[in-house]
Formats: C-alpha cells, sequence, structure tokens
C-alpha cells in the first residue's frame, strides 16, 4: 500500500519535472488534512532541497537512472534526512512501491538498497551550489550582488518554509490557525478568517509605497491574481484591473477589468493618479514559495524579462497622470529586472519623471519574500 500523500507526491513530482507548477497541481487535490500537509511537505521539501537529494542519489548510485526512480529516490531521501514524524521504514517501503506503481520494478531493488545507506549525518557537500540548493549561476549572480555572506543568508532561507502572513485581521479577534501550503499561499484549517487575507509580508509592502487616497483613479497593471488590486481597493480608489490573461483576470473582482498586453500602446483616453507596474519577473525572491523556479529559469530568462519590463513601465509612464505616482514592482532579486529597467527607462525619458526613491527587501535581511520597488512621480 502506498499513502495518497506519498502517491499524490510523487505524481505531482513527476509533472513538476515537465513543467507544471506544484502549487497549481497540489490545490486541485481533494486530501485529508494529514495528507495534504504530508504531500505538501514532501513536494516542497523536496524541490527547495534538490541539489542536495540528488548529491545522495549520485553518490550511492552513480549511473543513469530513469526519471521515475529518480523522484522515488528523492522523496525518500528528503523523508529519512528532514521528517522526524516519518518512520524510517515507511519512506523506504513506500519509495520501492513508487518505482513498482511506475512500472519500474526493475529499480526497486536498487531504490531499496539507496535509502537504506541514508542517515542524517552531516555532509561535506562537494560545492556551495549543492549546499545551498541553488544553480550554480544563481549563486555567483548573487555573489555579485549581494556578497557571499548575505547570499549564503538568502539561499539558506529558501530553504525553509516561508513565514504566514495575515493581512486584516478581524478587529479585536483573536485566531487559531493551523496552515497547511497550498498555491499563492496556505490552506487555512480552523478559526474565523471571513475577513482576513493571506498575503506575504513583502507582497503587502508595495501598495502602500502609491499613497492611495479616497476617489483616486487607479491602474493596476497585471493585476491577477488580484491580492494588490484588493489591498488597493480598500483605500476607496477607483481601480481598474489589466492582464494578459484572461481565465486569470475573470477570478477577480470589485474593479472593471480589462485584458492587455502592457508591453503594447495602453487602449485608455484619460491619465490615471496612480499607477501600478507589479511586473512579470523571474520571481527569484520567491523560491520558499515556489521551489521548483530555481531549476527552471536561466539567466537568458532573465534578460528577456528585462526588455519586456523595460516596455511594460514605459507604456505605464504614458498614461500617468500631472502630480502622479507610479510603483514598479518585482519580486525578482536580479538587478537586471530592477534597477536596470528603472535607469534605462528613465534615461529614455528625458527627465519627465523623477525616481522618488527605490526599496529592496532581501530575504535572510528582510521578512517574507524578496521584492524591489521603485516610486516614480510625474511633474
Amino acid at each position: 500500500m502506498i499513502s495518497p500523500a506519498r502517491a499524490i507526491a510523487f505524481d505531482i513530482l513527476t509533472r513538476v519535472e515537465s513543467g507544471s507548477y506544484a502549487s497549481d497541481l497540489l490545490f486541485a487535490q481533494s486530501l485529508s488534512t494529514r495528507d495534504a500537509a504530508l504531500a505538501s511537505e514532501i513536494i516542497y521539501g523536496t524541490l527547495r532541497r534538490q541539489a542536495q537529494l540528488d548529491y545522495f542519489i549520485r553518490l550511492h548510485a552513480p549511473m543513469r537512472l530513469d526519471s521515475a526512480v529518480r523522484i522515488a529516490l528523492r522523496i525518500g531521501i528528503y523523508q529519512l534526512r528532514h521528517l522526524d514524524r516519518v518512520p524510517p521504514h515507511a519512506a523506504v517501503t513506500e519509495s520501492v512501491e513508487l518505482v513498482k506503481r511506475a512500472r519500474k520494478r526493475s529499480a526497486a531493488g536498487l531504490v531499496n538498497a539507496v535509502l537504506r545507506k541514508i542517515d542524517r549525518k552531516q555532509v561535506a557537500w562537494p560545492d556551495r551550489a549543492t549546499e545551498l540548493s541553488q544553480p550554480q549561476w544563481l549563486i555567483d549572480q548573487w555573489d555579485r550582488e549581494f556578497g557571499a555572506e548575505t547570499t549564503a543568508r538568502i539561499a539558506r532561507t529558501f530553504l525553509e518554509k516561508p513565514e504566514i502572513y495575515l493581512r486584516n485581521p478581524p478587529p479585536g479577534h483573536s485566531l487559531q490557525l493551523e496552515a497547511t501550503e497550498i498555491p499563492g499561499g496556505f490552506r487555512v484549517l480552523g478559526g474565523d478568517i471571513s475577513n482576513v487575507r493571506l498575503q506575504d509580508i513583502g507582497s503587502q509592502s508595495i501598495v502602500p509605497l502609491l499613497s492611495l487616497e479616497p476617489g483616486q483613479t487607479f491602474l493596476d497593471l497585471s493585476a491577477a491574481p488580484g491580492n494588490k488590486t484588493n489591498q488597493a481597493l480598500e483605500s476607496g480608489v477607483r481601480a481598474i484591473a489589466c492582464d494578459i490573461h484572461f481565465h486569470r483576470l475573470r477570478q477577480m473582482s470589485g474593479c472593471p477589468r480589462v485584458v492587455l498586453d502592457a508591453t503594447q500602446p495602453l487602449p485608455f483616453n484619460r491619465a490615471f493618479d496612480r499607477i501600478l507596474v507589479d511586473a512579470p519577473c523571474s520571481g527569484t525572491g520567491t523560491l520558499s514559495r515556489n521551489p521548483e523556479i530555481r531549476w527552471r529559469v536561466l539567466m537568458t530568462d532573465v534578460l528577456e524579462l528585462h526588455e519586456k519590463q523595460t516596455l511594460l513601465l514605459h507604456q505605464a509612464l504614458l498614461v500617468l497622470g500631472k502630480n502622479g505616482r507610479l510603483v514598479y514592482s518585482t519580486c525578482s532579486l536580479e538587478r537586471q529586472e530592477n534597477e536596470d529597467v528603472v535607469a534605462r527607462v528613465m534615461a529614455e525619458t528625458d527627465g519627465k519623471y523623477k525616481v522618488l526613491e527605490t526599496r529592496r527587501r532581501t530575504p535572510g535581511t528582510d521578512a517574507g519574500d524578496g521584492f524591489f520597488a521603485a516610486v516614480i512621480t510625474s511633474s
């Protein structure tokens, strides 16, 4: 027998290998509270520590392995080294059964033999990239930008679960919450949470930079899934939310919504008092919450995003009203997507706009996800 949690974890990690996102797949599952918690722990923990787990696999099975065998070994090794409440025999036995279930019965003996060699002794990792479970190019990039000490803090933070943050809890009400990771945040179990928003504290820090006031016109480009739009609406602004993806935008409510590609000229014949450009980005500030990103994003992706982000910011500034304020933000740690975008656009706009301030949130130093924001004003 294979527990539902481990079966789901194996299936989701298999699909993640093909390009899917763990959070989307986990959200679609119907699991008990206990199974959801274990599945989520195995999935996210395995993705966060994938480089470490693969080191053990190479050490004990230095041969070419089928993807299903490798995933079963990762799941087993993660449980054996990091989950105190999982009996070792369960981690080993069910990993073997997962291989058989995947029709790789000939590898069952190998999986059993490898997992029985795994213990919790400290390891002399072969390099920093393995120890920190990040791709080497990203470690090199952060070393240049932040220095080795800060890079280590960032990467070690990304090995752990993200904290849970509540926004606007019911006045005078004390909440006792049990939470499990799900897409976009957490599954909350228990407690009256009708007025609660689960939103990362880094994400929460962006909208206040707009200095919103009731009655102002507000344009949110790249608005889906709507957390920041909803936060802005609480200020009494007259908002329009835009996004390129209809299926994501249709899930939002509370204001007019427009499907558009914001890198192209915007279809508005009016200017806005406040604009938020929460730009599509590599997401490298969210690698604890979205761990599979680290194994997918490349430097070429960062450079392509820079071009798109530059176009986005250009188009947004064209509809910023007199004495207006625009916030450009990303959840990326990469300078190419942040300071470099703002500097390039400012150099191309002949002094018509002013960068009032820039802010960074750095995981391991600041609470929550990594974010960058630039506050730009018009005269």
